[in-house]
């Protein structure tokens, strides 16, 4: 789904994209003007989180499921020349997108590596900052995603993000449903069960907010969003 994603962006999802849901859910219209059109166009995140991650000029920046690289770039504009952004998928086909437009642009403090979110190829202490959009509710181990943010995250590094999550704990015929897992639904973890995931491996002052700007469009899929309270929160935490 999302090799398609990146290739056929004008495609039927279960999800919306592009530039009128990213300025919907709060992205800064001129900073959306300085960021790849393409990746804009790829764009499928489901909430805004940079003014919870208050990227400062030098701060190094890990982005989780980077995709087409419309966050990475965001970020890059914050960080500026003295800072970086590093965006990690595992989808090839959004690599090579997100690396041809990065070189397009020149943005020579973004790069993009290959790997998965469970298993973070970088060292202890590596980063400022970890970003994600609407990803890790992908992963089936969200703990081990945690626990290796924490990992790469400096003292006192801050994690700021946009995810898909329910309000009841969901059924296995949901959680088993292969389409409902890629639209970000499958996955969606209980609210309380996913803050103690983040609150285990060591972040602290936990923040939660709803993104009522952010809907399915799919019928499938706004069902099980109105049976199960699934929807999308933005959340801030800081490693101890």
């Amino acid at each position: 789904m999302y090799r398609d994603v990146a290739e056929s962006a004008d495609a039927d999802f279960h999800f919306e994209m592009g530039r009128p849901l990213a300025e919907r859910l709060g992205y800064r219209t001129a900073d959306l003007d300085r960021v790849p059109a393409e990746a804009i166009d790829s764009f499928a995140g489901v909430g805004y989180h940079f003014d919870l991650a208050d990227l400062h000029e030098g701060d190094d920046v890990l982005d989780l499921g980077s995709g087409s690289g419309m966050d990475a770039f965001v970020a890059a504009l914050h960080v500026g020349d003295t800072g970086s952004v590093t965006g990690l998928d595992m989808t090839d086909e959004q690599l090579t997108k997100a690396r041809r437009l990065r070189d397009a642009a020149g943005m020579e403090t973004v790069s993009f590596q290959r790997g998965y979110i469970e298993d973070l190829p970088f060292a202890d202490k590596s980063f400022d900052v970890v970003v994600s959009n609407g990803v890790i509710n992908l992963s089936a181990e969200k703990e081990h995603v945690f626990a290796e943010v924490s990992r790469v995250l400096r003292p006192a590094g801050r994690l700021a993000l946009s995810d898909i999550i329910s309000e009841t704990r969901m059924p296995e015929s949901i959680k088993s449903n292969v389409d409902l897992w890629a639209a970000c639904i499958g996955g969606a973890e209980q609210v309380t069960d996913y803050t103690e995931m983040i609150e285990t491996p060591g972040f602290e002052n936990v923040e939660v907010r709803d993104n009522p700007q952010y809907e399915f469009i799919s019928d499938q899929a706004s069902s099980a969003c109105q049976k199960y309270g699934v929807k999308s929160v933005s959340l801030s935490a800081r490693k101890r």
